[in-house]
């Protein structure tokens, strides 16, 4: 019963950490989140137990944190968050070995980088991309954000586990008083670094300021009538003089190769507000299937496009439709498969250069940043978040654009069907903030800036220290078990030779009656 409390409340325990994120967004939660499970691990009977309850810990956490796709999924959302919660599964069985028997160092520097190396394998498409990363629950907090300029948002994961692992060590029990000074020590010197680094960090260089309208006409059903509400919200803003107009996604549902009128009607909303206008299409093309794309349009016509490189899972494709095609039945997921585009594109919008991306693609921290590298000068995300609505997944999507500025050292705006639409410079400072609830079209001046941050320079160097450091620890723990392994004995001991067992007494001499010795 025991075994079973301990599991119940592994899996209680791994949910509140969901609240660190938006919403509510208690950015400060993240410090100290993971330590009730880091706990509650050291104080299971034995290694896999503790690995279990971290594994149930994950279980609690990723169903708190993606609860809005719960109507979507329907009965896969345990599943799913059981698959993603078994990356906890080290995280328990090392914090068992770890913490509180005198290996401080170790811990701190082995929790963190397993932690963030299961966040890198989560990340990958297939198992529903980066969402819900530790680091980014800090996109309202400037000072551990700006860590993610160094790193990306990698970095600051990784400092916040080190944290709550130093916060752990420093309150478990059977752990040395100088350890558990030291561990408080560290709890408290970590997030003064990162708060030194953003206070002295050099500020990017300055360039131009323009004005970026984010067009959100709400749950229209129709999409022509979509488009409409679009074209009228874009025409509004010719009084504020914007420099680019950027629609949601799905703004236009008919393939504008094969329907000129529609990019008619896109270069005639482009010449009323003044601006070009970033458009998106959902459509067939050419009977070569469906694709969600990116349009550029001025006043003369189209400018360049962007096809979506990276879709959802069970929502705009279904792996292995052959085998898996049955959950459409019970979910949400695409009736058709989308096509997915070849290459990032950076667009020509007058002055400056934007680089486009297109809903789920801003949970990715390599997107961002290779379109910096490319050029961009403005990352702009199209997204619709009609599904939904008066969800925690609106606020969390926007949020993900403050993480992607400060990785990529670019503005990043997001405009929304009806979502939330929102802007953030490239420090991560909210410019703009519309809720789900809001219906309209807004201006926002956006500053630009020029220079690269150090992630945008070397990428994902955090994800593969974190690898090559557990690569170092596995190795160093075999080599201790194999030397324990020959003599039996741990590593560092003297064996010492058994001496003989003494011979057997011998017989006393029998006298004989009538002699005595002389």
């Amino acid at each position: 019963m025991k075994r079973w409390w301990g599991r119940a409340a592994a899996l209680a325990l791994g949910a509140p950490l969901a609240l660190a994120f938006p919403r509510p967004g208690w950015w400060w939660l993240a410090l100290v989140g993971l330590v009730p499970v880091l706990l509650l691990a050291r104080a299971a009977p034995d290694a896999r137990e503790a690995a279990v309850r971290a594994w149930l810990a994950g279980t609690g956490f990723f169903l708190a944190v993606n609860a809005f796709l719960t109507p979507k999924v329907g009965p896969f959302m345990v599943p799913l968050a059981l698959l993603l919660a078994a990356l906890w599964l080290p995280l328990g069985w090392l914090a068992w070995h770890l913490l509180g028997r005198r290996r401080l160092a170790a811990a701190l520097v082995l929790l963190p980088s397993v932690f963030v190396a299961g966040e890198a394998v989560r990340s990958w498409e297939g198992l529903g991309g980066p969402w819900g990363l530790l680091g980014a629950s800090q996109w309202n907090a400037p000072p551990l954000l700006s860590v993610a300029a160094l790193g990306g948002v990698w970095a600051v994961s990784l400092l916040l586990v080190a944290v709550n692992v130093a916060v752990a060590a420093a309150l478990a029990g059977g752990v040395p008083r100088r350890s558990r000074v030291t561990a408080a020590a560290v709890a408290v010197a970590l997030p003064l670094l990162a708060l030194a680094w953003w206070a002295w960090r050099p500020p990017p260089a300055a360039g131009a300021t323009v004005r970026v309208g984010l067009v959100q006409p709400g749950v229209v059903g129709p999409v022509e009538a979509r488009f409409q509400a679009s074209e009228r919200l874009s025409r509004e803003l010719a009084a504020a003089a914007p420099d680019l107009v950027v629609w949601g996604e799905s703004s236009v549902g008919r393939d504008p190769a094969a329907n000129p009128g529609d990019l008619a009607r896109l270069a005639a909303a482009a010449r009323a507000a003044g601006a070009p206008v970033l458009a998106n299409v959902d459509a067939e093309r050419g009977g070569g299937g469906i694709y969600k794309s990116a349009l550029l349009v001025g006043p003369d016509g189209p400018v360049g496009s962007y096809d979506k490189l990276r879709l959802v899972p069970f929502g705009e494709y279904v792996p292995l439709r052959p085998l898996l095609g049955w959950v459409t039945g019970f979910t949400d997921a695409a009736d058709v498969d989308r096509h997915r585009g070849s290459r990032l594109t950076v667009l020509p919008a007058g002055r400056f250069d934007v680089g486009p991306l297109v809903c789920f693609e801003s949970a990715f921290p390599d997107l961002a940043r290779n379109l910096a590298a490319a050029g961009a000068d403005l990352v702009v995300v199209q997204t619709a978040d009609t599904t939904f609505q008066d969800t925690w997944g609106l606020d969390q999507h926007a949020s993900l654009s403050a993480v992607r500025a400060v990785e990529a050292g670019r503005p990043v705006v997001q405009a929304a069907v009806s979502g939330t639409s929102a802007a953030f410079d490239a420090r991560g400072r909210r410019l703009a903030w519309q809720p789900g609830s809001w219906r309209g079209a807004t201006v926002v001046e956006v500053p630009l800036t020029a220079g690269r941050t150090p992630y945008a320079r070397a990428g994902d160097w955090v994800p593969v220290a974190c690898a090559l450091v557990l690569a170092a620890g596995t190795l160093v723990a075999l080599r201790r078990r194999l030397s324990r392994g020959g003599s039996g004995r741990p590593a560092g001991s003297t064996a010492r030779s058994t001496p003989a067992p003494p011979p057997p007494p011998a017989a006393a001499p029998r006298r004989t009656a009538g002699r005595q010795g002389s």
